[in-house]
């Protein structure tokens, strides 16, 4: 169908006072309305996310309800007991959250369906942990995670506490492309005329059910839980500074920390509250060093020797270290992901818990330092695809192998360091981080900046570096493929005066570059394996986002000379990319 007839139809069919109409009714700008019309908003294994508005390009009340209700006859399939199970549904600070996640129980509960709600917003992890405590068959999230205020999503997890995976994914798709927007969605109407009203109502008679505070206690015990050191083998009033950028994880961060026992943590008041408009950050996305801008002066003000932040629904985690003169810096997720695999592999083995069966996860873009970290501990290190619902869907092959899952985690600042919680979860990479910080005090007098120093030492100079291409729009989403198809029908055979001596195309799958006997799904990536021992790169389309993506990564004789190759590497590729029209 033609973007044209579309419009025409929301036209005919959207109340006249209804706030969606007057928006359609004020774009006038045909390119605006083809973007806002031109393809349904997909729906995949990230679920659906977008700009918030008007179309089926964005995200709105008939695009969520649609989903929603898809999802509702996905489940009723599944027969009585999976309806009985239910679905429980969190939300994040943005505009719409709290609206469209009670819409969604609404529909939900309109189709028979169990509903589990929050009474207010919950970090993205806790609602994974929920749906294997609650024996849910399904969890959704109203959530852009770190996207800019315009955008929101919906994250649709599966029984298992993954989100879902593409054989589910796919079956939801069929069900919601089968719902009309407008006379398909069971209650929708009813749901216009007063949401609030009608989520009450359903709440009194126990077809929504709102979980109490002693659920997300269950979830921070089960983060406390993951302690190696505590007491007296750390220096608990290390100086720390926090921000959840205005997001979800305020309350339970700083309650993980009170229980703990640290006695000098500070919060970024400026971001301690919920703000659907990120005022002071613009940007919430952690892995942004310009995210830390308040947090570093107020790590001046008090000598705090790390800065930790959590994206608006707290599954992304990063942090910036003080240096030795006196400045903070930013760490990528890989060097944070190097303290913590050094830190948990370190202190399980100084603590006599670390495992003969212990098994890591990270993703096929994450730097290969951390396997190396990892078996010279006698652990293994596994690849999967990019996401948690692929680095930690491997649980069940680890379990089936006898292996013990101890953490994975991926580049872009994502740690899931707990198997009962399968999703990346900033509130636990948090409190691990900040033990870490406090026990190599208290053991070794060094701050963690000169822990990661030794840590190249110890296991060789990498450089790692991550950059990205933003090409929003249609001809922008056209662009990144056909930057993908040139890349892949004219490989380079040499880069930067270095041969490519491997080239995997995941387009129909691959094979765990360390384990072969952990195949890798198909997925639209490349990885270029150069001469230089662990030097390496990849490219691939985001999924959520309309980003190219690019990694880079060396191992030299110094981190000078590391960074200096990786640079030259990633000039030369962004060349040959920036060439494609």
């Amino acid at each position: 169908m033609a973007y044209s007839e579309k419009v025409q139809i929301w036209k005919n069919s959207l109340e006249k006072e209804d706030p969606l109409y007057g928006e359609l009714m004020a774009v006038t700008d045909e390119g605006e309305l083809e973007d806002r019309f031109y393809k349904d908003l997909s729906f995949g294994t990230a679920g659906l996310r977008g700009k918030v508005g008007v179309g089926t390009n964005r995200m709105n009340r008939f695009t969520v309800g649609r989903a929603a209700q898809g999802i509702a006859d996905y489940i009723v399939k599944k027969g009585p007991e999976a309806c009985k199970k239910g679905v429980v549904i969190a939300h994040d600070p943005r505009y719409f959250s709290a609206e469209f996640s009670k819409m969604t129980a609404l529909i939900l509960a309109e189709n028979g369906i169990r509903a589990y709600t929050f009474p207010s917003l919950r970090p993205t992890p806790e609602l994974a942990f929920m749906i294997r405590h609650l024996g849910c068959v399904s969890g959704i999230n109203i959530t852009a995670s770190h996207n800019p205020r315009e955008y929101n999503g919906f994250k649709a997890y599966w029984e298992d506490g993954c989100q879902v995976s593409s054989s589910v994914a796919d079956g939801m798709t069929e069900c919601i492309e089968a719902v009309d927007y407008f006379s398909g969605i069971k209650g929708m109407r009813m749901l216009d005329a007063s949401l609030d009203e009608a989520y009450e109502k359903a709440v009194s008679e126990d077809l929504i059910i709102v979980l109490s505070e002693e659920y997300d206690r269950k979830y921070l015990d089960r983060i406390e839980s993951l302690a190696i050191h505590k007491g007296k083998e750390l220096d608990l009033d290390i100086p720390i500074v926090y921000t959840p950028l205005n997001g979800a994880g305020s309350i339970p961060f700083m309650t993980v920390m009170k229980d703990r026992g640290f006695t000098n943590v500070s919060i970024v008041e400026e971001q301690r509250d919920p703000d659907p408009d990120f005022t002071t950050v613009g940007y919430p996305n952690p892995e942004d060093p310009k995210a830390f801008r308040l947090s570093e002066e107020l790590g001046k003000k008090t000598g705090a020797e790390l800065l930790m932040a959590t994206d608006p629904d707290a599954d992304r985690f990063a942090i910036e270290l003080l240096m030795d003169n006196g400045e903070y810096l930013p760490l990528n997720g890989n060097q944070t992901g190097y303290i913590l695999v050094g830190y948990i592999l370190d202190g399980m083995k100084d603590a006599g818990t670390l495992p003969e069966n212990g098994a890591m996860v990270k993703s096929i873009v994450t730097s290969t330092m951390s396997s190396v970290m990892a078996e010279s501990y006698g652990v293994k290190m596994y690849e999967s695809l990019t996401g948690f619902k692929n680095i930690c869907g491997l649980i069940p092959f680890l379990e089936k192998n006898y292996e013990r899952y101890l953490f994975g985690y991926e580049e872009s600042v994502g740690y899931a360091a707990c198997s009962d919680i399968r999703d990346k979860d900033g509130i636990s990479a948090g409190m691990l981080v900040a033990e870490a910080a406090a026990y190599y005090k208290k053991k070794e007098g060094k701050t963690l900046y000169q822990v990661l120093m030794g840590l190249y030492e110890k296991y060789g100079f990498y450089a790692e570096d991550e950059p990205n291409l933003v090409l929003e729009g249609i001809e922008g989403s056209k662009r990144i493929g056909r930057m993908m198809e040139h890349v892949r029908n004219c490989p380079p055979s040499e880069i930067a005066g270095k041969k490519v001596v491997r080239l995997i195309d995941y387009k129909d799958g691959g094979e765990d570059i360390r384990h072969p006997e952990n195949k890798i799904p198909g997925t639209n990536a490349l990885r270029f394996f150069l001469e230089d021992p662990d030097t390496w790169f990849a490219i691939r389309p985001s999924g959520t986002e309309p980003k190219i993506k690019f990694y880079f990564y060396t191992k030299q004789s110094s981190r000078e000379e590391a960074l200096a190759v990786n640079e030259k590497i990633k000039n030369a590729i962004l060349e040959i990319i920036n060439a494609v029209e």
